[in-house]
């Protein structure tokens, strides 16, 4: 065995090392800093979300284990009447009892939420051709009721009925307790529709003199109704379905796995060639995700005649720039090209600014679909959170480059 001979270190390693130490602690300070502020913010975000949730379960206090104690009772016995909640969602809660052979009495409790209820008889489960009744109480307490066919997907095509045009309704009220509504009413029926539909409109826009128009509702659903043993079945809506896919396709392919992908090929090479294969992986994935996101946002266009010009013109371009990713892929050069480092800026360029765009679409797909806080607040904080990392990475990247 030879002797083991220390080896001293020469004036320009010794600097190094105290370079790198340098480095090092920077580094660990920048990411206890940053750790510290994300902890503030899921702080601050469960008491948020607490409240909102305190909030929601607040304005769930009605049930149909609860008395149904009104201020102003309606025109009708409500001592024998049946109890569903409908939808669940949306805390629709629908009594009802059959007064005597052609009248039906029902009352459709609600949170109030500045935003019209309806219930709707449908003759084949469907919203258009039903007949509905829609109730609202405006911000100043003022309650009205109306009778409304639904003759198409558009606004335009909802008609107001007169009262001796379409169902027969008599004894119709509107009832406010603390923050949930009701709304009451008698069906002269001797056998009502069991295919019912229930709607609840956007927030703050409330019909009005002198047309009474609606607005499109912000949700709906469809139920199947046995009104003898109060049991019911839910039918999801195509159109409803086919957003929520395109929604959540387009979210996650372009603005969820994308930056995540982007992110893998600045920050992991190091790996040689994981990163690659992870990338081009993660980036191929979120391609198909989005272009079937796109197609389901055409086909959805169609089916409801809606008018989102747009967001349809952003999906689009954010759609053609995946393409160029792709074809950009196919024909990269060499590495050893001179071409290589103009590839490099189109690549990554490219890419930014469809991730750019796809964030911006999402917010602007979440406000159109009326989808509610609670999808901006999730998105932000993933956005967030990739800003946070990005920024610790990219630090951590300049230190080491002094």
């Amino acid at each position: 065995m030879g002797e083991e001979v220390e080896r001293q270190l020469s004036p320009e390693e010794e600097n190094q090392s105290i370079r790198d130490i340098d480095v090092g602690d920077t580094f660990y300070y920048l990411v206890t800093q940053s750790l510290q502020q994300m902890w503030l913010l899921i702080v601050k975000l469960t008491v948020e979300c607490f409240s909102f949730f305190s909030h929601v379960h607040s304005q769930s206090s009605d049930s149909c284990n609860s008395p149904l104690n009104l201020p102003n009772p309606p025109r009708f016995e409500t001592s024998s009447l049946n109890c569903v909640i409908v939808w669940s969602a949306q805390s629709f809660i629908l009594r009802y009892v059959q007064a005597s052979p052609n009248v039906w009495n029902f009352i459709l409790s609600v949170p109030n939420t500045n935003a019209y209820i309806a219930i709707g008889f449908s003759p084949d489960g469907n919203m258009v051709g039903s007949r509905a009744i829609v109730g609202w109480v405006g911000a100043d307490g003022m309650a009205d009721i109306r009778k409304y066919y639904l003759g198409g997907r558009t606004p335009d095509l909802v008609r107001l009925e007169s009262p001796d045009q379409g169902l027969q309704v008599v004894n119709s009220s509107m009832i406010v307790r603390s923050n949930h509504i009701y709304m009451a009413f008698q069906l002269i029926s001797d056998r009502p529709s069991t295919r019912l539909v229930y709607a609840v409109g956007p927030e703050g826009r409330l019909p009005s003199r002198p047309n009474f128009q609606l607005s499109e509702h912000r949700d709906m659903v469809s139920t199947t109704l046995n009104y003898a043993t109060g049991q019911f079945q839910t039918k999801q809506s195509q159109q409803a379905s086919l957003l929520r896919s395109h929604g959540l396709l387009n979210m996650f392919g372009w603005a969820i796995l994308m930056p995540i992908g982007a992110m893998v090929a600045r920050y992991m090479r190091k790996w040689d060639p994981i990163w690659y294969y992870s990338h081009a992986m993660i980036q191929s994935f979120a391609f198909i995700l989005g272009f079937v996101g796109v197609i389901c946002g055409l086909v959805l266009e169609n089916r409801i005649d809606a008018s989102v010009t747009k967001h349809k013109g952003i999906g689009i371009f954010i759609l053609i720039l995946g393409c160029l990713q792709v074809i950009a892929y196919v024909a990269r050069p060499e590495k050893t090209s001179n071409s290589r480092k103009y590839w490099n800026w189109y690549h990554s360029n490219v890419g930014r600014t469809l991730i750019f765009f796809a964030a911006i679409n999402v917010f602007y797909g979440i406000h159109l679909g009326n989808a509610g806080s609670g999808w901006n607040a999730g998105f932000a904080v993933f956005l967030v959170i990739i800003f946070v990392i990005t920024l610790i990475l990219e630090l951590r990247i300049m230190c080491l480059k002094k």
